[in-house]
């Protein structure tokens, strides 16, 4: 069986935060900016709390089968409500989204160069 890659985001917004932690995380908002976002293993934050509440992470997950989306999201979700709870951050309306790779369709360059070899 080969290995499949997922891609999972986790949405949400920030709760009830303090005036301090809102302090921090605009003077992280650099480093947490869209610009920057990317798929890991550890997980990308981003967000824009300057213009609203909304945060994502992303996450790459692997699996053997197309089954195995769903453990994927559930690990996902688990790494960013730990991130949240190790820094005290309140959050609400928690989604989970995830894509398996293998079955995204290849774009037109992609094709190209698999019909070339």
């Amino acid at each position: 069986m080969s290995e499949r890659t997922f891609r999972v985001m986790v949405r949400g917004s920030f709760d009830a935060l303090t005036d301090d932690q809102r302090a921090a995380l605009l003077a992280e908002a650099a480093e947490h900016d869209v610009l920057n976002a990317a798929f890991t293993a550890e997980g990308r934050l981003t967000y824009d709390l300057a213009m609203r509440p909304f945060f994502t992470f992303r996450y790459l997950e692997h699996g053997e089968r197309e089954e195995d989306i769903v453990a994927a999201g559930e690990r996902a979700q688990a790494k960013a409500e730990q991130w949240l709870a190790e820094r005290g951050y309140g959050y609400k309306r928690l989604k989970v989204s995830a894509e398996d790779m293998a079955l995204m369709p290849l774009a037109k360059r992609q094709r190209k160069a698999r019909a070339a070899g």
